[in-house]
């Protein structure tokens, strides 16, 4: 069931966004060769924790971190580590804020220094893919309309979009419905409402699309070693337009 948001609800995960942004604005300022994912984690929880924050994910499943911090060819739930960022690296840091409540999810992709141009297009290409998946987010249009704009986009860039994970609807708790695919076809799937509040988050890799799973068993991996990007961004659907709850700018 998909659980239409009040206004008042929006903005609460707004309030939650907001902070989520700022920790992501940080980040960007804090994110340079010889850091460590562990010391990112840190800063994250330390940063929620002065805003009266928590982090949602952090005992979620058993899940041990504040952030999941994805490296190169890690797809998505990387854990922190103590090993330090390199030149050429990239990094995904995908958080989930709770605020009073009210939950907001965000990732987004670094680059550790200078990197080659292949990654700068990865890079450019995923983040161009969600605000074009976002574009289409509008009341009447239905979620294969997302699916398509971001698959044809990154497929036309000669990338390609993870299949495995997916956006999500979120409110109170990190997933609900409606499950929100970066692939698909136009005209298929829920209809967009009013009041529904969800995450448009494509993970694109530079080769095959397919996944494996670390023994860890939370951490995806590209199966061909390629490097993979992620942006998200929290959405909610108004009659006033589309809301970024997570927006930077």
């Amino acid at each position: 069931m998909i659980v239409l948001k009040s206004k008042r609800e929006i903005e609460m995960m707004k309030s939650a966004g907001e902070i989520l942004a700022s920790v992501h604005k940080e980040l960007a300022q804090l994110i340079k060769p010889g850091i460590t994912t562990w010391e990112i984690d840190e800063f994250v929880e330390g940063f929620l924790k002065k805003h009266h924050a928590t982090p949602e994910q952090k005992g979620y499943k058993g899940y041990e971190y504040a952030t999941c911090a994805s490296i190169n060819d890690e797809i998505c739930h990387g854990f922190p580590r103590r090993e330090p960022l390199k030149e050429g690296d990239i990094v995904t840091i995908d958080m989930v804020v709770n605020y009073n409540g009210a939950l907001a999810d965000s990732a987004w992709s670094y680059a550790i220094g200078n990197v080659s141009q292949e990654t700068e297009h990865l890079l450019k290409v995923t983040k161009e893919a969600l605000y074009r998946g976002i574009e289409q987010s509008v009341i009447g249009n239905r979620i294969g309309d997302i699916g398509h704009a971001i698959q044809t986009y990154v497929e036309s860039e000669n990338l390609s979009v993870v299949r495995d994970f997916i956006g999500h609807g979120i409110g109170t708790v990190i997933h609900e419905e409606p499950q929100v695919p970066h692939y698909g076809l136009p005209g298929k799937g829920p209809r967009l409402k009013e009041g529904m509040v969800f995450t448009i988050e494509p993970m694109v890799n530079i080769g095959r699309y397919q996944t494996k799973m670390d023994s860890n068993g939370w951490t995806a991996r590209t199966i061909d070693g390629k490097y993979s990007a992620q942006y998200e961004h929290t959405i909610a659907i108004t009659k006033e337009g589309t809301i970024i709850l997570t927006d930077q700018d």
